[in-house]
């Protein structure tokens, strides 16, 4: 069994998803996990916003526009008339289940649900193109197996088993296709895994079934070994490990969500990232076997806010760390960069819905500054604190750069460094240049 998932820009139109049924033409056994088309999602959480502002009048035209962009991808996808007649009551009735909700209190709950939408239309259309171009296949909903639970993390013994079940249930078919994204949590109800989950799906799947290989396909040729958003002449990396992977993913690269690679790892189940514009190019592929020695790879997390706390009694006062971390606990915000001295301990953050709260907190351990607008810069490389030399070359490439912060040692395959955001272009193509030394 091969996982297959394909985001929004790959079944962002007729025409891509046409193509998207060209790829996986296969005698395989496949499960196809598909986003919502491109912008969908977008769309859908400004008409959250309207509900919850009790904007109704206007979360209903901007229900109607949506409706219509989806009548057209009906109207170009299918050539049969009864499929473009199914195609269109399809839409209508999650279109319909929208406005429903224009009539009473909106919740979080049903924010939820509309969320969810995306993903339901999206593979219901394709899978009915499908049956147009009689390729046999299977509608396996997500919501019969996903869970989470009351932490918002997956229940990995739900999932395998209620999948497993689904699957029993065609032990001749080769070909399903279900939704990224959506789950229900413990009570039931609809809801998701956050915002880049259909890569998590995807790795949740490969794991619950131990599968042969997870494709990610995206419209990028795999990671490449720095931005090529801000650097040019990048190339794509051909492996890499888990962890090169996972911390790439994490600091920065869009291509994988970062939550997406550790449901491989442990069930040692290789992930290929692959791009559907230029099916024929090798990818990525992650696995727990790394090739090649040194920095594979630069990225970029912006976003970024210093927090620091300075204080004369943090000097050999035991347990002021825990204090400090606590706070953070509290609410829920975690940490990515943490230095400390005698004196003072700076941490990074890219979450700052509580930043207030969070500083009003620390204040009772000493005097707290804030810095914004930072980028963290991720160099990563097998065992790199082994490697001679590699933390001299990374220092003096950004010699000329205001460097805030330094992380080296914590993990074997990273080093990051914090640098004003409007540094982030040039310190990535001063970066780029160790690669041809």
């Amino acid at each position: 069994m091969k996982v297959l998932k394909f985001g929004g820009t790959s079944v962002g139109s007729s025409e891509r998803m046409k193509e998207v049924a060209k790829l996986i033409l296969s005698n395989e056994k496949q499960i196809i996990v598909l986003s919502a088309m491109s912008g969908t999602t977008n769309s859908l959480v400004q008409i959250a916003q309207l509900l919850y502002s009790k904007k109704n009048d206007e979360a209903n035209k901007l229900i109607t526009q949506l409706q219509e962009n989806y009548s057209d991808v009906v109207k170009n996808l299918y050539t049969k008339t009864e499929f473009v007649q199914e195609g269109n009551e399809l839409i209508t009735s999650h279109f319909d289940y929208m406005r429903s909700f224009t009539q009473d209190i909106f919740t979080a709950h049903e924010e939820r649900a509309i969320l969810a939408q995306g993903e339901l239309i999206s593979s219901a259309l394709f899978q009915l193109y499908l049956e147009e171009q009689k390729i046999k296949s299977v509608l396996l909903p997500a919501l019969n197996f996903m869970r989470i639970d009351t932490n918002g993390e997956p229940d990995n013994y739900y999932i395998k088993e209620n999948l497993s079940r689904e699957l029993n249930n065609y032990p001749e078919e080769n070909l399903f296709v279900t939704q990224g994204y959506i789950c229900r949590n413990l009570y039931g109800e609809i809801d998701n895994l956050k915002r880049g989950g259909s890569d998590y799906t995807a790795s949740l799947i490969g794991a619950a079934l131990n599968a042969e290989e997870i494709q990610i396909w995206t419209d990028i040729s795999g990671f490449h070994n720095n931005d090529p958003r801000y650097v040019e002449n990048t190339h794509p990396i051909e492996r890499l490990s888990f962890d090169e992977a996972a911390e790439l993913a994490y600091f920065g690269a869009k291509i994988l969500h970062p939550s997406s690679v550790l449901p491989a790892k442990l069930a040692n189940v290789p992930v290929r990232l692959k791009n559907t514009m230029k099916p024929e190019d090798p990818g990525t592929l992650i696995s727990g076997n790394s090739i090649g020695e040194g920095i594979k790879a630069v990225a970029a997390k912006d976003g970024i806010t210093v927090i620091k706390i300075k204080s004369g009694r943090m000097f050999l006062a035991y347990g002021f760390l825990r204090k400090v971390f606590e706070v953070f606990e509290r609410f829920k915000t975690p940490i990515d960069m943490i230095t400390t001295s005698e004196v003072a301990v700076s941490v990074t953050i890219d979450n700052t819905k509580c930043l207030k709260e969070i500083t009003e907190e620390l204040s009772q351990y000493g005097s707290v500054e804030i810095d914004s607008n930072q980028t963290i810069i991720c160099v990563v490389g097998e065992n790199l604190i082994e490697r001679k030399g590699i933390i001299d070359k990374v220092l003096e490439s950004l010699k000329h750069f205001n460097i805030r912060m330094i992380s080296y040692g914590g993990s074997k395959h990273n080093i990051s460094i914090l640098v004003n955001s409007k540094d982030k272009r040039e310190a990535l193509n001063s970066l780029n240049e160790i690669f041809s030394t």
